[in-house]
């Protein structure tokens, strides 16, 4: 049986990956209104990682016994104007993210939970990737984003990514 705090940390976190979904799928529908359609695709398939993020969770809490309790999935605050806005917004949700990864995984630690800390620690990693990728965007939208034909480019850069499910097996 999982410690009570973990499971409810572990809880809060299938409630905030599905709250990233829809904050991505937010940042996709954006930039279809710019006529970035690669940009879109992009937040399109980071929604769906999100997704599958928060099912992983659930799957662990089921595994482990833990009831999951799913609560009302907040509506995006993040006022997009401008094409930079949607990726700063980005990185600070994944820096966000990762920090509570980081506070689930610290409370696993405490109560010697090493179930739990090696579940984590996929996330540990792909938080990393997250942040790294998040920056990257906002480095290229800086380098390039102001030129039409390089914004362009870049667009059909984002257009080509392509959704792989995660390969984490509990």
């Amino acid at each position: 049986m999982l410690n009570q705090d973990v499971a409810q940390l572990l809880n809060t976190q299938v409630n905030k990956e599905l709250y990233s979904a829809y904050l991505y799928l937010h940042f996709s529908n954006f930039y279809v209104e710019q006529g970035l359609d690669g940009f879109a695709n992009w937040y399109r398939i980071q929604a769906q990682e999100e997704r599958d993020h928060a099912m992983l969770f659930v799957e662990y809490m089921q595994n482990n016994d833990v009831p999951v309790t799913f609560e009302a999935i907040d509506k995006p605050a993040a006022d997009l104007k401008e094409n930079m806005d949607p990726l700063k917004a980005g990185l600070a949700h994944e820096e966000y993210v990762t920090s509570l990864i980081h506070a689930i995984y610290d409370a696993a630690y405490t109560v010697k939970d090493f179930r739990t800390m090696q579940f984590l620690d996929w996330f540990v990693k792909e938080q990393g990737e997250e942040e790294t990728n998040a920056n990257d965007l906002v480095k290229k939208m800086e380098l390039f984003g102001s030129d039409p034909k390089s914004l362009y480019l870049l667009d059909q850069e984002m257009a080509s990514r392509t959704y792989t499910a995660p390969s984490l097996t509990l």
